[in-house]
C-alpha cells in the first residue's frame, strides 16, 4: 500500500507502542500502514460517517488485519475510552474543529503518550491552542502534498508546562521550524506571505472594524516579511 506525501510524514512522526486510535480515518491507511510494518499492535481506526468507515473496514479486511484494527462509528473520542489507546493520531479536518475534539474529552487526551495533529485549514488556530495550554510540542513538520502545504504537530500533555511569550506570527509560522531550519520554511512563509496579501486587498469597506483588520493583517505581513529576510541572510 503506497501512501501519499501527506500520510507519510503522519508515519514519520509515530513512536512505536501498543495501540493509537485514528479519527477521522477516512479509508484506514494510517492504522493499516502502522499495525503492517510493526509501528503499533492494534488500532482503532474511527470515523463519524459511515460511507469511509465502511471503505475502511474493507481495506482492513482485505489486508488481513480484521482481527488487530477495530472499526467504531462516532464524533471525536467518542469511541474510545480512557487508558484503551496509548497514542491519538487526527489529521484531515480543521485547526478548530481538532481543538474542539481535544478539548471535549480532555481527560482522555491528558493521558496519551503523544498525539499527531494534521490540520487542513487554520493550524495557526490549532497552534496557538496547543501552546498555550499546556501541551509540550515533541516535534513539529510541514510536508507539501499535491501543492497544499500540511503542518503537523507531535504533542503531549504536560500539565504546568512552561508558557513561553509568544508573539502572533508564531502561530502563523512554527518557531520551532525555523530553528530547524525546516528545507519548506521559507516557501512556507512566501505562499503566506501571497495569502495575506490577498486577504488585506479583498478589505474594502472604510469602516473602523474593516480598517482594524487591515492594520492587524499588515502587522502579520511586516513580521513575515522579516522573517523571509531573515532566512534569506542566514
Amino acid at each position: 500500500m503506497e501512501l501519499s506525501i501527506r500520510l507519510k510524514s503522519i508515519i514519520n512522526l509515530m513512536d512505536s507502542c501498543s495501540s493509537i486510535v485514528d479519527v477521522g480515518t477516512d479509508h484506514g491507511y494510517i492504522p493499516i500502514y502502522a499495525v503492517k510494518n510493526g509501528i503499533c499492535k492494534t488500532a482503532i481506526a474511527s470515523d463519524i460517517n459511515s460511507g469511509p468507515l465502511k471503505k475502511a473496514e474493507k481495506n482492513i479486511v482485505n489486508e488481513e488485519l480484521k482481527d488487530k484494527i477495530y472499526c467504531r462509528k462516532g464524533g471525536g473520542l467518542s469511541t474510545v475510552s480512557v487508558d484503551e489507546v496509548e497514542a491519538l493520531i487526527i489529521a484531515g479536518m480543521g485547526g478548530n474543529l481538532i481543538r474542539d475534539i481535544l478539548l471535549e474529552d480532555i481527560e482522555k487526551v491528558k493521558r496519551y503518550e503523544y498525539i499527531i495533529l494534521q490540520p487542513a485549514q487554520n493550524p495557526e488556530v490549532l497552534r496557538e491552542f496547543l501552546y498555550k495550554n499546556s501541551f509540550e510540542v515533541i516535534d513539529e513538520d510541514i510536508c507539501i502534498d499535491e501543492g497544499k502545504f500540511y503542518e503537523l504537530f507531535k504533542v503531549k500533555y504536560i500539565e504546568d508546562v512552561k508558557d513561553e511569550s509568544k508573539e502572533d506570527t508564531d502561530y502563523e509560522i512554527s518557531p520551532y521550524l525555523i530553528k530547524k531550519k525546516h528545507p519548506l520554511i521559507l516557501d512556507y512563509i512566501e505562499y503566506k506571505i501571497l495569502y495575506y496579501e490577498k486577504i488585506k486587498n479583498y478589505i474594502l469597506e472604510d469602516t473602523e472594524a474593516a480598517r482594524e483588520r487591515k492594520n492587524s493583517v499588515q502587522c502579520i505581513l511586516n513580521r513575515l516579511e522579516e522573517l523571509r529576510k531573515c532566512l534569506l541572510k542566514s
